[in-house]
């Protein structure tokens, strides 16, 4: 097993996202990925999908200190009250008394951020997390979050890929101690067609995605592909039995795209 550490987090390096997944298609994935060897599952307030996941992790059979659980507060549930209680419903949901990692989905400007991160910090204290983060906050609000929080921030998760730089976030992150979480890793499918990356497979005997994975593996970031077909999860996490040269992490790195390509979740 593979992790990304940072603030005492032991992330595992490959996850199951869970964006899009729904009912009993959403916790038979859960549970194949866990029995491939899946120790990282990510879902959300928003995805309404986090009584599945439960299910899925309650099926597979894992003891519970193995999987490392991620659930996002969505952003009407920033006052300090309903973060609180939100967490509560999220963990009734789950049917667990703690996730190993709680964060904030995205920013929202009409809560004071001060406030919130106080609140995630007390639902830390008080033991419904193991740990704390955030997603999708840009270089300011990091840097802001950091200083304002009173537990330490463990990570922040972010669209991330080839076509799109988060160099800047990267360097934020790692100099706050913090660690990178990639979403949307293989660009929803669209990396399949790149001749670059096709070409870079043959070379290691992998596929375009494979490639893709390793490349964000290699830079110290956990990457969490969403897929719907459990033919995939087993080509996700096969990806620790070879290693990109530094010229070809320099020729993925030039893949990327002025703006951001796809759409955010």
């Amino acid at each position: 097993m593979h992790f990304v550490e940072a603030n005492g987090a032991k992330i595992p390096a490959i996850g199951l996202g869970t964006w899009e997944l729904s009912g009993r298609a959403c916790a038979r994935l859960v549970e194949q990925a866990l029995r491939l060897g899946y120790r990282h599952v990510d879902t959300a307030q928003v995805y309404e999908n986090e009584r599945e996941v439960g299910e899925g992790l309650r099926a597979a059979g894992v003891r519970r200190d193995e999987v490392f659980v991620t659930t996002k507060v969505w952003t009407t549930h920033f006052a300090p009250n309903d973060l609180e209680r939100s967490t509560k419903e999220s963990l009734a949901r789950l049917r667990l008394a703690e996730v190993d990692l709680l964060l904030l989905h995205w920013p929202n400007p009409h809560v004071p951020l001060s406030e919130t991160l106080g609140a995630l910090a007390h639902v830390k204290q008080l033991g419904m997390a193991r740990h704390i983060g955030v997603s999708n906050f840009t270089v300011a609000l990091i840097e802001e979050a950091v200083a304002a929080c009173p537990e330490p921030l463990v990570c922040d998760q972010v669209e991330y890929h080839p076509y799109l730089d988060q160099t800047k976030v990267l360097e934020t992150c790692a100099r706050q101690g913090l660690a990178l979480v990639a979403y949307s890793p293989i660009a929803k499918g669209r990396i399949k067609s790149d001749r670059t990356l096709a070409r870079i497979g043959q070379t290691h005997g992998k596929t375009a995605a494979q490639v893709c994975l390793r490349w964000l593996v290699q830079q110290n970031v956990a990457a969490i592909p969403r897929t719907s077909r459990i033919e995939r999860l087993s080509e996700n996490i096969d990806i620790f039995d070879f290693t990109l040269s530094d010229e070809e992490m320099e020729r993925l790195r030039k893949l990327y795209k002025p703006k951001p390509v796809i759409d955010h979740s």
